[in-house]
């Protein structure tokens, strides 16, 4: 039986990305931008099911709540190839259509004043579904929607659904440029600690590391918003191969994530993605054995996450976790990992398993493919607690430090601001936070987090596949 996940797409970023991945997502499995299965598709293994469900002319819908406070992204999706593709239904727009003016606090309050329309279309989704295992909610956090309506909702569902997974796709600003938004800072120091607290699984993407790979390794010199959202929904595709293209383990979304957060509050994950390429008929990399593949997924420069490793910090890894998809032989999954060991390729953590996870997952069949192989490594690395430390620093001028409005949550509140910034620098130290969490597993307590999180116990290391 499948588990299935609802989509939950906030704002501009969040729903320009999540149709790249529905774009994505019908490709692989042979369904036009109508819904319909495609005559060549009709005789599948895939599971559609976990993603999309069937309405009574059999054409497939996706399990996606499009959500924003204005209505121009929406807008353009209706009016592209793919508008029959979503229920109606799941889209929810507000009805004075200003948007949260790139203001987290507009934002959350908005949300306390829309949320039981918003969760009327969540309700409705999760009851039409048969095992629901959680919620994957793509958003951005320096926004106003992204980050303020997104942190309400994220807030809502651990009470709504205490017992389902929450993961979340996070686009982070580039901090390379800057910002128009002169409240930035703030949107992503609060939108990180509701990550923190309510979250049970953060894939963070960088749009800083989103943008040199665009350049450096795609050759693109000044990359699209679009060339970057594919380069998002490949990233989201591949994560849930294993859901789709079931094997023997990691099919389903708790199993994936089981083996990268060793504690609850450890869930902050970076990823990594070869080869990379924009057009299947052009490939950067030529040749891609399996060894060369697990090789290039721990080379800094195919990670999504600028991390700023320094030499003065002895960053490792935490977990890994390798999505190898292709016609792989095992034994050459085995020798690849014996090579990286003895090699020393990869730095793990001298308290924890030392070991690469790796799933085998199958290709799409209706997709051509210019690789035989390729991967994507999920992993949990100690240097990510430098995307804490970075926005718990940032300063923004005084002038943007006033009210907004007749806003609750204001900016001139400095409880908030404080709060947050201790949220963030609890886990700037893993190891001592991987110790607190622990010695909370071993109280009589149900959970060491907020009450969405899972159990501590689910998130114990299992015995590692790849060894």
């Amino acid at each position: 039986m499948p588990r299935e996940i609802i989509t939950l797409q906030l704002g501009q970023c969040g729903n320009q990305i999540g149709f790249e991945f529905w774009k994505q997502l019908c490709a692989e499995h042979g369904i036009s931008p109508e819904g319909i299965v495609e005559e060549f598709a009709t005789e599948g293994t895939d599971r559609k099911d976990v993603f999309f469900y069937q309405a009574d002319d059999e054409h497939y819908i996706p399990r996606a709540v499009l959500l924003d406070l204005e209505p121009r992204v929406i807008h353009s999706i209706l009016n592209s190839p793919y508008a029959k593709l979503y229920n109606p239904e799941n889209i929810y727009l507000s009805e004075h259509g200003g948007g949260a003016g790139n203001n987290w606090a507009s934002g959350f309050s908005q949300g306390e004043k829309i949320h039981e329309d918003i969760f009327d279309i969540i309700d409705r989704e999760a009851d039409g579904s048969d095992s629901l295992e959680g919620f994957v909610l793509c958003h951005s956090i320096a926004g106003g929607t992204g980050s303020g309506l997104g942190s309400y909702l994220l807030e809502r569902l651990n009470d709504r659904y205490p017992k389902k997974l929450v993961q979340t796709y996070s686009v982070f600003p580039n901090q390379d440029e800057m910002s128009d938004v002169v409240v930035q800072p703030y949107n992503s120091l609060l939108t990180l600690k509701r990550l923190t607290q309510n979250a049970d699984c953060v894939v963070v993407l960088d749009n800083t590391a989103l943008n040199r790979i665009a350049t450096d390794r795609l050759h693109i010199q000044n990359p699209s918003f679009s060339q970057i959202n594919q380069l998002v929904s490949t990233i989201m595709s591949a994560s849930t191969t294993t859901l789709r293209y079931p094997g023997y383990m990691n099919n389903d979304l708790i199993g994936l994530i089981a083996s990268l957060i060793p504690t609850p509050r450890l869930h902050f994950l970076m990823t990594g993605y070869t080869p990379l390429t924009t057009d299947q008929s052009v490939a950067s990399v030529r040749k891609t054995t399996v060894l060369d593949v697990m090789r290039r997924l721990l080379q800094p420069k195919n990670v999504m996450v600028s991390t700023g490793r320094d030499r003065q910090t002895n960053h490792c890894y935490i977990a890994i976790l390798n999505i190898i998809q292709g016609e792989v032989d095992p034994t050459q999954v085995h020798k690849s990992l014996q090579r990286i060991r003895e090699r020393k390729l990869a730095n793990f953590i001298p308290w924890g398993p030392a070991s690469i996870q790796v799933a085998l997952s199958r290709k799409s069949p209706y997709l051509p493919s210019a690789h035989r192989v390729s991967g994507l490594m999920m992993a949990n690395h100690t240097s990510i607690s430098s995307i804490s430390i970075s926005f718990s620093s940032l300063k923004v001028p005084a002038s943007s430090m006033t009210s907004c409005g007749n806003e609750r949550p204001s900016w001139s509140n400095s409880a908030r601001r404080t709060s947050s910034r201790r949220t963030l620098t609890s886990w700037t130290d893993p190891e001592r936070l991987c110790r607190s969490s622990l010695m909370s597993i071993m109280q009589p307590r149900g959970r060491t987090t907020s009450p969405g999180a899972p159990r501590s116990s689910e998130f114990l290391p299992t015995t590692p596949s790849g060894q």
